[in-house]
């Protein structure tokens, strides 16, 4: 009996020791431990695309909520979150047509300085108000999808959106990579582009 009382007790402390070693290694789904719930990012943009529409294609800037409305004829293609000029460097309003398209383009007013070795110097530069130095050269801001607007080098094209619903270039109208490259595709030179508040 107590042979048997002792084999009983063995048997019990093994599966409390087993359901116990079980919870300390429950780790969540798929083995992965549980994380914080991130802020979901927001939607930079929408496109439902221009295939069954008919007419110009037009692009209308609300400077007032930083986003770019596309419009096939009068039917919304789509709509994207866009990083219009600070107000030290406003972007210019009224109604413009597409006069240039670039795939690959470089800012040749901002920019970076680097030294000789590659290093950053400057990362906000100006061409002609800042000074390089010695050894150093200026680097034009990549620009990719470059839908000049005006002679004075204000366009739309690829660019940091860093914060949503604000304002963040030198004027210029920066939109999400992707939503650049689709517009690029879309607009032709001549495309009518409104900027208003």
């Amino acid at each position: 009996m107590n042979e048997m009382a002792r084999g009983l007790a063995l048997l019990c402390c093994t599966i409390a020791a087993a359901t116990l070693s079980s919870c300390a290694s429950n780790t969540g789904s798929q083995g992965k431990p549980p994380v914080a719930n991130a802020t979901p990012q927001p939607t930079l943009y929408e496109w439902h695309g221009t295939t069954d529409a008919s007419g110009p294609t037009k692009v209308r800037i609300a400077l007032s909520e930083q986003k770019a409305y596309i419009y096939k004829g009068d039917e919304p293609a789509g709509w994207t979150y866009v990083a219009s000029g600070r107000s030290a460097y406003p972007t210019p309003r009224g109604t413009f047509r597409v006069s240039e398209k670039k795939v690959e383009k470089n800012s040749s007013k901002y920019g970076i300085i680097v030294d000789g070795e590659g290093n950053v110097v400057d990362s906000d530069a100006t061409l002609g108000v800042d000074r390089i130095p010695p050894g150093c050269r200026f680097v034009g801001a990549s620009m990719p999808y470059w839908m000049r607007l005006t002679g004075n080098g204000i366009g739309m094209h690829a660019g940091n959106i860093p914060n949503p619903g604000s304002p963040a270039s030198h004027g210029c109208i920066r939109l999400p990579r992707e939503m650049a490259a689709t517009l690029y595709d879309v607009v032709d030179v001549g495309t009518v582009v409104t900027v208003s508040n």
